[in-house]
């Protein structure tokens, strides 16, 4: 409830969801899927947690997602539906942002 979240509403409420779904309790507890965590694990800057632009947080996490889906970007069980966006935005975003599947 402290944390800062720095993306809108639509993000904050597809990083609760998903993490909902990759919860193995009925609690759900702070972890990976919260990037302050990542950034905290990652390292500080004067004891501030290191801060990123809204492109790169975007980015990881629809990589992230990609690597969930083992690159299925769309269907059912795709990235686009898990992020809560149409396949062809997503594609445009992952085109936008330079996301290429790796070899």
């Amino acid at each position: 409830m402290t944390y800062d979240w720095p993306g809108n509403i639509r993000e904050l409420e597809n990083l609760i969801e998903r993490a909902l779904i990759l919860s193995t309790s009925d609690t759900l507890e702070n972890g990976d899927w919260l990037p302050m965590a990542k950034n905290i694990a990652a390292g500080t800057e004067n004891g501030k947690p290191v801060l990123r632009s809204i492109e790169e947080v975007e980015r990881e996490h629809i990589i992230n997602t990609l690597k969930q889906t083992n690159w299925k970007v769309s269907g059912e069980k795709g990235a686009a539906k898990i992020l809560g966006l149409n396949a062809t935005t997503l594609e445009a975003r992952m085109k936008k942002l330079g996301i290429v599947r790796e070899k």
